[in-house]
């Protein structure tokens, strides 16, 4: 009965949605009008039902190949595949002062990336010859990331393995990689993680304000004050302040190339992880969490506004809603009963970057928006998953605990290890 419920209200509200790209439809059409929204898991030539479509999800759930599975596989084969071969496929020459095409290497800033979905992107960007600049409030952690990502990226081609610092100045010409301590609540910190930027890759074309946090899931009454203020500075704060760094930097590298003012189509792209808004409405994450993540929708539509009457064509703002990762923040008080839906409607940080990184590499106008799943995709997920949801599954079995995958080592909460992190 709960996954009815959930479907007839999710089924009143699809149809208010934008329009949104595929990878596994034509994304050459013409342009509307309205926002767009990129998905890896969509087809919108497909019925809502579809015996394909279920079929496709019910084998992605379930974990087995299918031919019907091909189109879905396509895109998420890719965290399978040697670096150095993806990046040969993705990549087809370096950036320069004025921005990088999609075919061309990017330069990739993420906050928030030393764990989760954010070093899990910061992976998958480096796997197609990308450069990335990662940050994090925690140093020692943020060294560790960053000490992972560069031997995960001297293994895959081949290098000799050796441990180095997140920041240093001795730095071989072939290293794509860096970190930078830097509390996004901080103006400061985030002028440094600019400049930073700047100085290592040259140049930003790829803002990704990923950073985030959580507060229980309480009556509102019944948060303290300070975690409250903590959520409220980390989302939004740190992604206004986070815009106003990479405006900053993208509007003089616009300014020091005639050529990107004018560009058809932008060069330059900021993604704030809001929540769509049926996201919103379906999510039981708390009050100050759905507030916090709505307001970046807003600071998205707004953003493109302002930089339209600005002059500043370059330049483009989108929504990212990676749907449910399996991170400290979704787990976060989480009960039984919403982990056996995780089995259907979540995923691992790597399953979802290697989804969305292509996507976000390929956005254009700022009418178009990010998602990993839209309301017809999660409708397909709970019906297919019934058997997971009520009995236990793939990631937890019936009394909500974690099931363990061999060869993986998990935290207490749940969450998948993604590198040695003392």
């Amino acid at each position: 009965m709960a996954a009815l419920a959930f479907i007839s209200r999710a089924a009143a509200t699809a149809p208010s949605m934008p329009l949104r790209l595929s990878p596994f439809r034509d994304n050459n059409a013409a342009a509307p009008s309205t926002p767009r929204r990129l998905s890896p898991l969509h087809s919108s030539s497909s019925p809502i039902f579809s015996r394909h479509r279920i079929e496709v999800f019910r084998q992605h759930l379930i974990g087995s190949p299918s031919r019907n599975h091909v189109s879905c596989q396509k895109y998420l084969r890719a965290r399978d595949t040697p670096a150095k071969a993806r990046a040969t496929a993705f990549t087809s020459a370096s950036a320069t002062a004025s921005g990088a095409p999609q075919g061309e290497r990017k330069r990739v800033v993420i906050t928030g990336g030393s764990k989760g979905l954010g070093y899990a992107m910061a992976e998958e960007f480096l796997s197609m010859g990308d450069s990335v600049v990662i940050c994090g409030r925690n140093n020692n952690r943020l060294t560790a990331a960053v000490d992972a990502l560069r031997r995960s990226e001297k293994a895959a081609n081949g290098d000799d393995l050796d441990s180095s610092d997140a920041e240093f100045s001795a730095e071989p010409p072939s290293l794509r990689v860096w970190g930078i301590r830097c509390d996004v609540a901080s103006a400061a910190d985030l002028a440094g993680l600019a400049e930073f930027a700047v100085a290592r890759m040259g140049g930003v074309d790829i803002w990704i304000n990923n950073a985030g946090q959580v507060t229980s899931k309480s009556l509102l009454a019944d948060v303290a004050p300070s975690d409250i203020a903590s959520a409220v500075s980390t989302n939004v704060l740190g992604s206004l302040l986070g815009c106003r760094e990479a405006i900053r930097v993208m509007r003089q590298q616009q300014a020091d190339a005639p050529a990107a003012s004018s560009s058809s189509t932008p060069l330059y792209h900021i993604f704030n992880l809001g929540f769509s808004r049926w996201g919103a409405a379906f999510t039981r994450s708390a009050a100050t969490h759905k507030a916090t993540k709505m307001a970046l929708s807003q600071l998205t539509t707004s953003l493109n506004d302002e930089l339209k009457q600005a002059g500043l064509t370059s330049i483009a703002v989108h929504n990212l809603s990676p749907g449910m990762v399996l991170t400290d923040l979704l787990l976060k008080d989480s009960t039984p009963i919403a982990r056996r839906f995780f089995n259907a409607l979540a995923e691992e940080p790597e399953t979802v970057a290697a989804a969305i990184v292509p996507l976000i590499r390929s956005v254009a106008g700022p009418n178009e928006n990010v998602e990993y799943m839209s309301p017809v995709d999660a409708f397909v997920r709970v019906i297919t998953g019934v058997p997971q949801i009520v009995k236990g599954g793939r990631f937890f079995d019936g009394n909500g605990d974690r099931v363990m995958q061999p060869g993986n080592e998990y935290a207490s909460n749940g969450v998948k290890r993604q590198f040695y992190d003392p």
